[in-house]
């Protein structure tokens, strides 16, 4: 285009858009740095929101537990605790006599035992010695014929059961 009115008046028409545009632009970025803010706000107040609920949360949560805890003896739980420990002492003595063993010193050598069983007759399966001649599955013959005190019935056909296992 030649330098004219006609283009002036376009130059001048092209300056008042630009400046139109620049004016948007600026009144849409503070629309949105408002909005932006606006949001933050909100999310402010709905966190303050939470943080006022977890704190009623835990100042209930508070006032139960002192209610509880003062209900709690500490005193009675340690005597409790004692006891405890002195009742599993004595079933540990109990255990202790009950499974103590009779006429059987200590200090038994295996070896010796063996060698004892060997000389008895015992050891090698010939069905003479100390068992009597019993085979397997037989009730030894000085278990025959005896039944200890402390069964409450006697035994069927007069032999001792048994024991189930």
């Amino acid at each position: 285009m030649r330098d004219g009115p006609g283009k002036t008046a376009l130059k001048q028409k092209a300056l008042k858009i630009l400046q139109r545009r620049k004016m948007y632009e600026g009144q849409r970025d503070q629309l949105q740095q408002q909005s932006w803010n606006m949001e933050q706000a909100s999310m402010m107040t709905d966190n303050l929101k939470n943080v006022m609920t977890t704190v009623d949360v835990m100042k209930d949560t508070n006032k139960t537990l002192r209610k509880q805890y003062g209900k709690v003896d500490i005193d009675k739980i340690e005597r409790m605790q004692d006891e405890m420990q002195d009742l599993m002492e004595v079933g540990n003595d109990i255990q202790e006599s009950m499974s103590r063993s009779y006429d059987v010193p200590e200090d038994v050598d295996e070896a010796e035992l063996d060698a004892e069983l060997e000389a008895l007759g015992g050891g090698g399966g010939d069905g003479g010695g100390l068992w009597g001649g019993t085979g397997a599955g037989e009730m030894p013959g000085f278990l025959q014929d005896e039944v200890p005190s402390f069964v409450d019935e006697p035994a069927e056909g007069g032999k001792v059961k048994e024991a189930a296992g």
